[in-house]
């Protein structure tokens, strides 16, 4: 995929900010626009990867995966390049693993408007500081994504949601590879993948009830927390009701603001310098803070 036009649509000098479906946040107001490039370039079923443009809407790649039984672990809605800039997982993280776990290898463009390819075509050939995964979750302060190199996995067989009120560690615990657990305190929802038999099995073995899907997630504020400490809270979490928590993964998808911690301020840090080491200027996305929990 040719990138130099985009490069020169974002040049070197002025605040620019990128936009693709608006659906995580949108453009920033007031500051010049640029979209990335869109289509999927290659679809390699055998080698499992997948290279599409950012501007790709993630539906419509899944549904080109889905013709060869594949798809990836991005969350649904948006363009690929949101998602990954984003960076937040769809509550299949437990089971697909995190958003930056996906990508392979990005080409975006700097703030001096220099195209770079970082990452690699494959995972085992990808050798020191891997710099494409410093791009997921910074919400493109530090370059705008332009083209992705992403892993793809089998669709399975069987994908079926249950519900139990049985504690969510302990069905964890019993449970062969569960995609997701949810829990509010009261309610436990697990996803299953796999062979027919085999989901049926472990659903009948552990008591799990048929559900139509997850539960309804709070949308005001996400916590994270160190997947141990859900532990203790075997009843309850501060302000409950009125959250969902990722068990095995340590999101909380909570209606109040999670309590300032120490740790935070010092990722605020670091994440600060890495953008002024990549947009000494600010230029790209002005504005627009990378830290997000």
């Amino acid at each position: 995929m040719d990138l130099s036009h985009f490069a020169q649509k974002i040049g070197s000098n002025d605040p620019v900010t990128i936009v693709g479906l608006g659906t995580r946040g949108g453009a920033v107001p007031g500051v010049r626009t640029v979209s990335a490039p869109v289509g999927i370039e290659l679809i390699d079923a055998e080698d499992m990867v997948v290279v599409c443009g950012a501007a790709t809407a993630v539906g419509d790649l899944q549904g080109a995966l889905a013709q060869v039984g594949q798809f990836v672990a991005l969350p649904d809605g948006g363009t690929v390049g949101g998602a990954l800039a984003l960076g937040r997982s769809s509550v299949r993280r437990l089971g697909d693993g995190p958003v930056r776990e996906t990508l392979l290898q990005a080409r975006f463009v700097g703030a001096q408007g220099q195209i770079v390819t970082a990452g690699g075509p494959t995972v085992k050939n990808v050798s020191g500081f891997d710099l494409c995964k410093l791009l997921v979750g910074s919400r493109g302060t530090l370059g705008f994504i332009a083209e992705v190199r992403l892993r793809t996995r089998p669709i399975a067989a069987t994908s079926q949601w249950f519900s139990s009120t049985a504690n969510p560690w302990q069905l964890q615990a019993a449970l062969y590879r569960p995609v997701s657990i949810l829990w509010n305190g009261e309610t436990t929802w697990v996803l299953l993948e796999g062979h027919r038999a085999d989901v049926a099995g472990q659903a009948t073995q552990l008591g799990l009830v048929d559900a139509p899907g997850p539960p309804p997630l709070p949308t005001a504020h996400r916590w994270s927390l160190p997947p141990q400490q859900l532990l203790s809270m075997t009843t309850s979490l501060p302000g409950a009701p009125g959250f969902v928590a990722e068990i095995g993964v340590g999101i909380v998808h909570h209606s109040l603001p999670e309590s300032p911690r120490d740790v935070i301020a010092g990722v605020q840090r670091l994440n600060q310098r890495l953008k002024d080491h990549f947009d000494p200027t600010g230029r790209l996305n002005p504005g627009v803070s990378a830290f997000d929990v």
